[in-house]
């Protein structure tokens, strides 16, 4: 079974959550605070974390960076904060999603469901194929064919289709995409990524102006949807 752990400080919410999970087969673990949560943490190993980002110990950001020093599991931020610069600051410390409070419980099961089939090992080769209803990646070929012929990237557009593709489902931020696109020396330059997702679009999309598989999320970085 998997295993969840929440950390939140409100009761309801805690409680919402760990009805629902537990209606659907998880087993679930809940804290309060930070500290209770890297401990249960390291005692439970956890298939998924669950993180709210107010807590009343410590920062959510410090608990993602205490667990990012030593496990690799994936963690789901919720959270009230609405600005782009703490959605980004929680996503450069580790996290794998965010989504904002109030929240839709099917949303975010569904969140979940995706970061724990993210988290799962590649087996087979057929796992560096990825179809979509446009266009086909082969991540070990290093190729894309879109309606039966190879579409030409450059070497930077496969660089970014790579690493987003590699991430299906998950934002990633700005600042991310810079710096292993471009190098550890960039993180601003956001005009580069416009630029060269309209690149992608115009190749890959089926309407590049209404993107289904490479999404904005407006002040924080993109997401590659199947």
């Amino acid at each position: 079974m998997t295993r969840v752990l929440v950390v939140d400080d409100e009761p309801q919410i805690v409680r919402a959550l760990v009805i629902n999970l537990k209606a659907r087969q998880y087993e679930v673990d809940s804290a309060h605070d930070g500290a209770t949560a890297l401990g249960l943490a390291a005692a439970r190993h956890p298939d998924v974390v669950v993180l709210d980002l107010g807590l009343p110990d410590m920062d959510g950001v410090e608990v993602i960076r205490g667990l990012r020093g030593w496990t690799r599991v994936p963690i789901l931020v919720l959270s009230a904060r609405h600005s782009s610069d703490e959605k980004v600051e929680a996503l450069d410390a580790g996290a794998d999603d965010y989504v904002t409070k109030p929240f839709g419980m099917d949303e975010l099961l569904a969140r979940l469901r995706a970061a724990v089939r993210r988290a799962e090992p590649v087996g087979d080769e057929g796992d560096v194929i990825v179809e979509t209803g446009d266009f086909t990646v082969d991540l070990a070929a290093k190729k894309v064919n879109r309606d039966g012929k190879d579409v030409r990237l450059t070497p930077t557009e496969w660089h970014l289709l790579e690493v987003l593709v590699r991430n299906t489902g998950r934002l990633v931020s700005q600042r991310q995409l810079l710096q292993e696109v471009w190098g550890p020396s960039y993180g601003t330059e956001t005009n580069y990524l416009r630029v060269y997702m309209a690149q992608l679009r115009r190749k890959l999309e089926g309407d590049p102006s209404r993107p289904r598989h490479f999404i904005t999320e407006a002040g924080m970085g993109y997401r590659f949807e199947k």
